[in-house]
């Protein structure tokens, strides 16, 4: 791939200030660690991201999509290809009508651009007085991310306030991720004759949401923008559960570089539990640590490459496995080389 030649196609249709030849994903990403992506890219709008998998099609190169970077863990020899960071960064009101004589409705459609960070996205909705989104208000990630990995906290899930999802349908495009999606799809047409990218609308039955995890984990799609159904409630009770939401976030979890939970829960066991009885809190390689605050999170004390994560990570897994016969599960996606 000639990176100079891709991106001043890019610059065609994109602002070259969002364009980056090799970008170190380390500053892209809450780990703080990985090597170089070939191609950086950040897209503000439907037509630049369409353009953007035009020319990655058009030079067989493969696509990356990232939001905030707070889920994934980029391995020390980069990305080969494109990492794309979504930044649709808009939000969109629209009251549900009812029946009663209050002067404004008690419910909320709220449509949200894939690329708004949760924090600020709460923020802007305690402005407004809707609640239904305090349990998000602390997580490091965008709206986008979210409902692919259908994150929770404190009992909640965005699952369960989540009313449709705008995407691109890539299933002709074999360019997302290192595997290819498009294995069980039927194509009756060549990929190299396809028509462009396919918007579609996915209700929430057909996210098929599952515990951190949902139909956007094939990859088949990227997400633009997701509808959430809220409610109007008390300002200042919301802004209570938000303050109290985030102290003990605080107080239990680590303040150094992570990509948050680094284990998924276990369908019978608590995984943080698991690796605190079998004695590994604290324990280090390299500059990786099982954090001695909260044994969930793997942290980066400054110094860590992605390789000391990944072995921390292996040593943990086996650990857990050969004292208590459970096997536990990466939260987080581990992307390149």
């Amino acid at each position: 791939m000639k990176i100079l030649e891709v991106c001043q196609n890019l610059t065609k249709e994109i602002p070259s200030e969002q364009i980056y030849m090799n970008e170190p994903m380390s500053k892209h990403t809450t780990f703080k660690v990985g090597g170089n992506a070939d191609i950086f890219v950040k897209v503000k709008n439907i037509e630049e991201l369409k353009y953007v998998i035009k020319i990655a099609k058009k030079n067989n190169i493969r696509v990356y999509i990232i939001g905030n970077g707070s889920n994934i863990l980029v391995k020390d020899k980069g990305i080969r290809g494109i990492v794309v960071k979504i930044e649709f960064e808009y939000i969109k009101y629209e009251d549900i009508e009812n029946n009663e004589s209050s002067s404004r409705s008690k419910e909320v459609i709220v449509t949200v651009g894939a690329g708004v960070k949760l924090m600020a996205l709460a923020q802007e909705l305690l402005k407004r007085s809707i609640t239904g989104f305090e349990f998000a208000s602390g997580i490091p990630g965008t709206i986008g991310g979210a409902v692919k990995m259908n994150a929770g906290a404190y009992g909640s899930e965005i699952k369960n306030i989540v009313v449709s999802t705008k995407c691109l349908d890539l299933k002709r495009y074999n360019l997302i991720g290192e595997k290819s999606y498009i294995d069980d799809i039927e194509i009756t047409e060549p990929i190299e004759k396809a028509n462009e990218p396919t918007i579609v609308e996915l209700s929430n039955e057909e996210q098929k949401f599952e515990y951190r995890n949902s139909i956007f984990s094939s990859k088949r799609y990227v997400i633009l923008e997701t509808k959430l159904k809220l409610a109007y409630g008390s300002k200042e009770e919301i802004e209570k559960k938000m303050k109290e939401l985030n102290l003990k976030r605080r107080q239990t979890q680590p303040d150094s570089p992570s990509a948050g939970s680094t284990f998924k829960r276990g369908e019978d066991f608590i995984t943080a539990k698991l690796i605190d009885e079998c004695g590994l809190k604290g324990y280090k390689i390299g500059g990786a640590k099982v954090s001695e605050k909260h044994a969930g999170f793997v942290v980066n004390e400054g110094d860590a490459t992605a390789q000391d994560i990944l072995e921390l990570v292996t040593y943990i897994k086996e650990t857990v496995y050969e004292k208590t016969g459970k096997s536990i599960k990466l939260e987080v996606e581990v992307l390149g080389e």
